[in-house]
């Protein structure tokens, strides 16, 4: 048996995983959460993650009921992410591997991501749509690599919902997104809203920009309410990600659709994609908020399925980089 720990913390949540052989044993994680308005800064969020991360690794190690002597292999988020908050998690990984003298392993957090993934739903070889807060890719495997079909130009779909949230000064707690999509749930009006699909890439930035400009104006005079905007932001930005990831299924001849990313646990996004996949005779593979938002199994994993095929980091190697895109990891562990 092969036991793997992952500490993860490239944007506002810690989280410490444990993975045996594709079992979770653990997967504690804590969320930086700030008031209404307001974004979460790299400095502010890595001091909330150094004032954690210890307690979460024990909480961890208590719900899995291992020792460190149990432990084979020690797996860190390498990027991409907060500059910050990603040189603290690297730090205390390199720390506990050295303690305990096991082998550390840096992994990419998107590959954590669609491993996770395929772990937790089963699906066998899907095309990937990855939403969060910091990416947007429509992803498909090929010959050792996690190709990127498509990807956003300019900020990423959880990046475009966090910052509307922003201008209606919704709660931060437990999420702007989630917060947004409970919003959603109220709209009875649809407002048009630019609908900007360039080939398979997508762009929101202009979306937020009019979105913003206009919603304080149409708020205030009763054309729309803000569950309206909410309710049609999504609507228009969803639209876009299922064209994109309906056109790379095509082009790939698949039959399998796997969302993963933080925005992937929105119940909107899954019905919209779940119409498109029974339309094409595919079939719809989703998680659910353990293991779609940032969390420590799933570095956990990827880890696991690297360790298992022959990779590690060595110390002097063991860098973290804001940048480190989904292909350009050679995936080992696949045929």
């Amino acid at each position: 048996m092969t036991i793997v720990i992952g500490f993860e913390g490239s944007a506002n949540k810690i989280g410490v995983g444990i993975v045996r052989d594709g079992t979770v044993l653990a997967n504690p994680r804590r969320t930086y959460i700030t008031p209404a308005g307001q974004g979460f800064l790299p400095s502010e969020t890595a001091r909330h993650h150094r004032s954690c991360v210890l307690t979460v690794l024990k909480e961890a190690l208590e719900e899995a009921g291992i020792q460190p002597e149990d432990v084979d292999c020690v797996a860190y988020t390498k990027g991409p992410g907060m500059g910050a908050p990603l040189v603290t998690v690297a730090i205390v990984a390199r720390t506990v591997a050295q303690l305990w003298g096991k082998p550390l392993l840096g992994v990419n957090h998107c590959i954590g991501h669609i491993e996770m993934g395929r772990l937790v739903t089963g699906a066998a070889n899907p095309t990937v749509l990855y939403v969060s807060g910091g990416n947007t890719q429509v992803i498909a495997y090929s010959k050792h690599r996690y190709r990127i079909f498509g990807e956003t130009i300019d900020i990423a779909v959880g990046n475009c919902l966090d910052r509307f949230a922003r201008v209606l000064k919704i709660s931060n707690d437990p999420s702007p997104g989630y917060n947004i999509e409970q919003l959603a749930k109220r709209g009875t009006r649809f407002v048009e809203l630019p609908y900007t699909v360039k080939g398979m890439d997508v762009s929101f930035s202009g979306i937020l920009s009019y979105i913003e400009d206009m919603a304080e104006r149409m708020v205030c005079t009763g054309e729309c309410s803000p569950e309206d905007l909410c309710f049609s932001l999504q609507e228009v930005v969803f639209s876009m990600l299922v064209e994109i990831t309906e056109r790379a299924m095509a082009h790939c001849g698949s039959q399998e659709v796997l969302i993963v990313g933080g925005v992937g646990c929105n119940v909107r996004l899954q019905e919209m994609m779940e119409i498109m996949c029974k339309e094409r005779g595919a079939k719809l593979f989703a998680t659910d908020e353990r293991f779609c938002i940032d969390n420590g199994a799933m570095i956990a994993q990827a880890g696991w399925e690297m360790f298992r095929s022959g990779q590690t980091t060595a110390l002097e190697d063991s860098w973290v980089t804001q940048r480190f895109r989904t292909d350009e990891v050679e995936v080992t562990w696949r045929d």
